[in-house]
C-alpha cells in the first residue's frame, strides 16, 4: 500500500497540484533571446542550476527534448523520480555522493549520445551556492556546454532550509534568466578546473541578483 501512495498517488497529486500552481504564474524571460536559444539549442548541453531555484525551471524546461534528470535513489526520491517522468523527462536514479561513479558514467553516456542533462550546481546537499567539481568535470570529458539557469519571482515564501529554496506566491510574476552556454576544456588542471567553479558561481549569482 505504502508502495502504491509513493508510486502512483502521492506524485499524481503533485502532479496536478504543481500544473495548476505554475500555471498561475506570469512568467517573462530577463533575456529573451537567451531563452529562445535554449529551446532551440541544437546539440548536447548542461543545463544548471542552484538547489533554492529549481521549483519553476522544473516546468519552464519541460517541453526540452531529450532532457535527463538525476534523482536521488532515496525514498523520497521515488516521489520526485515519478513527477519528473510525468513532466516528460527522462530520470536517472543515482546520487553525487553514493554510487557516484556509475551515475557519472550513465550520464556521460547520455551525453555522448547528443542527449541533454540537468545538474544542480550545489548538488543535493550543499554547500548552498557553491558549484560541485563533478558538473565541470563531465562537461570537460564530454565536450557539453554547460547552460547557467535561474528564476526569481516578484512575490514569494523563501524556506528556512540549507538551500533558501525559493516558492513563488500563486498569481506572482516569474523571471526566468539564463546566460551563454559555458565551455570547459577538455584538459584542464586543477586549479582551472577551481578558477571555472568561481566563474559559474558568479555568473549564476549574477542572474539571479538581475532577475530580482
Amino acid at each position: 500500500m505504502k508502495k502504491f501512495f509513493n508510486n502512483y498517488l502521492i506524485p499524481y497529486l503533485l502532479f496536478g497540484l504543481f500544473r495548476v500552481w505554475c500555471f498561475t504564474l506570469s512568467v517573462c524571460g530577463a533575456n529573451s533571446e537567451e531563452d529562445k536559444s535554449l529551446q532551440e539549442f541544437p546539440k548536447k548541453f548542461i543545463l544548471t542550476m542552484w538547489h533554492g531555484r529549481i521549483f519553476y525551471p522544473f516546468y519552464h524546461c519541460r517541453k526540452l527534448t531529450d532532457l535527463y534528470l538525476l534523482v536521488s535513489p532515496s525514498r523520497d526520491g521515488d516521489i520526485l523520480a515519478r513527477l519528473g517522468q510525468l513532466m516528460g523527462y527522462s530520470v536517472i536514479r543515482g546520487s553525487s555522493f553514493k554510487k557516484a561513479v556509475p551515475s557519472a558514467r550513465y550520464l556521460i553516456k547520455v551525453l555522448r549520445r547528443e542527449g541533454r542533462i540537468v545538474i544542480i550546481a550545489d548538488g543535493s546537499r550543499g554547500p548552498r551556492c557553491k558549484v560541485q567539481p563533478g558538473l565541470l568535470q563531465i562537461a570537460a570529458i564530454t565536450g557539453a556546454p554547460v547552460i547557467p539557469l535561474t528564476f526569481d519571482a516578484r512575490r514569494k515564501w523563501i524556506f528556512n532550509s540549507w538551500d533558501r529554496f525559493v516558492l513563488p506566491i500563486p498569481f506572482t510574476r516569474c523571471t526566468v534568466n539564463s546566460s551563454d552556454p559555458i565551455q570547459i576544456p577538455r584538459c584542464i588542471d586543477e586549479e582551472s578546473l577551481k578558477k571555472k567553479q568561481v566563474e559559474l558561481e558568479n555568473i549564476l549569482n549574477r542572474l539571479t541578483l538581475e532577475s530580482e
